[in-house]
């Protein structure tokens, strides 16, 4: 089976519902993404972290895909958009290079919006997030809940966090991807329905 053929029978189970498939796909090309992110981004760790948004984007705007074009051009494409904006985030420009989302023309960006917590809408979210961000961790698998902590509040490595886990990096990679796919799906929830949603949320 070609690359292309392999990687379009993954992206159809991943469409179907199978996460497993998508794991592969992490896998198959996160060394690819990370490479081509350091083009852009010279800092080791964040391009590793830039990596892992590009294919949380990749994950939501799945759906919509339809093979015009190889997977792989497709997740390049995000990729470049995705370390152009943590750029341009860095430099507090709020240019947004988000082309390849599932809306290209949606504005919503949750690092923007955020940016600024003395406006009324900032002021009002901080709280509401912050418990957004604590429920949806405390409802983690135990193994992702570690793997992302120990990224985020810790600050290690995924050479570190591989280490602390017994576990190879790639199987990090994984579970930091999926905690952040499951930590920004319950804060997109709070931004996309309203002020109010988190109380839904448990």
């Amino acid at each position: 089976m070609t690359t292309d053929a392999s990687d379009t029978s993954l992206v159809q189970r991943v469409q179907r519902g199978d996460r497993g498939a998508f794991d592969a796909l992490v896998l198959k090309y996160q060394h690819k993404v990370v490479k081509l992110v350091l083009r852009y981004v010279r800092n080791p760790a964040e391009a590793e972290d830039v990596a892992q948004e590009a294919f949380i984007k990749a994950y939501r705007a799945l759906p919509n895909f339809r093979g015009d074009s190889a997977f792989y051009t497709w997740l390049y494409r995000i990729a470049i958009n995705t370390a152009k904006n943590a750029i341009v985030a860095r430099d507090r420009n709020p240019v947004d290079f988000d082309l390849d989302l599932t809306d290209p023309e949606e504005p919503y960006s949750m690092h923007n919006r955020l940016k600024d917590p003395d406006t009324p809408e900032g002021l009002v979210l901080t709280d509401e997030i912050r418990s957004t961000v604590n429920a949806a961790m405390e409802a983690l698998p135990e193994d992702l809940r570690t793997a992302i902590v120990l990224r985020e509040l810790e600050g290690l490595s995924y050479e570190e966090i591989a280490a602390r886990m017994g576990c190879p990096v790639g199987t990090v990679r994984s579970r930091i991807f999926r905690a952040r796919e499951a930590i920004d799906g319950r804060l997109r929830e709070v931004f996309e329905g309203g002020l109010g949603r988190a109380e839904e949320l448990g």
